[in-house]
């Protein structure tokens, strides 16, 4: 048991990324424990999206390391890190407007079983997984929308569809890039209880602006400024930092 949880979910090592001159992520050293519920925070400008993106893949890093439970991913593309389970959504949706809710979250089901091309052909595969996609909708609150198409939903409804997406391809670790922004406050209150009821085999990370969510749903929060962890911590210690104060909660502007 003490063997297993001496692993971390996700962890930058050293990771460093400069565009030209400017050092956008500045030698991080960033954990996340599995099972974790995890925030990110930091002012505008301080390399949260630029860090994310090394973490998923999106961008390569100048030098570092990123290990995917105890596995070196560092130089893997995205598509092979979400086949190891880290999954994430994004600021601004990807989802593919001229499909239906169900056929969106059936794809990344039958993703997640190796079945990518079986929309096209395999019945027994697009019943199965549309099964179980419509289970994961239901959870959501989603299945009145089952049928609608994605370009048909409120953008709120939309970001709720993203989760599901998230969800169904069975992550170790899941990254919400600002997972409130455009839901109603019901809809969010839901997706919250959702994700904090979430099995302790998933490591959650939110990138998040409101910090009341960020408050009541993280049990560790890392403060990034200028491409630099500034802080990492409990929420009271992050709190009652007067760094953390002076450089970022005092101010309105966090994005």
């Amino acid at each position: 048991m003490v063997q297993d949880t001496a692993v971390a979910a996700i962890e930058a090592t050293s990771l460093r990324k400069k565009f030209g001159e400017i050092d956008v992520a500045n030698d991080i050293n960033f954990r996340i424990e599995k099972g974790a519920r995890h925030a990110l925070i930091g002012p505008n400008g301080a390399g949260k999206t630029t860090f994310v993106n090394l973490l998923t893949g999106q961008v390569k890093p100048s030098s570092g390391t990123i290990q995917l439970n105890g596995k070196d991913v560092t130089s893997l593309s995205t598509d092979r890190r979400v086949r190891m389970g880290l999954a994430r959504t994004f600021q601004i949706n990807t989802l593919l407007r001229g499909l239906t809710v169900l056929e969106n979250v059936q794809l990344a089901v039958l993703e997640q079983r190796g079945l990518g091309a079986s929309l096209l052909f395999g019945k027994r595969a697009q019943i199965g997984a549309a099964d179980a996609a419509f289970d994961l909708l239901k959870q959501m609150n989603l299945d009145a929308d089952a049928d609608r198409a994605i370009s048909d939903l409120p953008y709120g409804r939309q970001r709720l569809v993203e989760v599901a997406i998230g969800l169904a391809l069975k992550p170790s670790v899941l990254l919400l890039d600002e997972p409130a922004a455009g839901v109603t406050p019901a809809d969010s209150h839901h997706m919250f209880d959702l994700i904090e009821a979430l099995p302790k085999s998933i490591a959650v990370l939110i990138v998040e602006h409101d910090m009341k969510l960020v408050f009541r749903f993280a049990k560790v929060i890392t403060v990034l400024v200028q491409g630099k962890v500034l802080l990492s911590g409990t929420p009271d210690q992050i709190s009652e930092d007067p760094q953390v104060r002076d450089i970022y909660l005092g101010h309105r502007n966090h994005a």
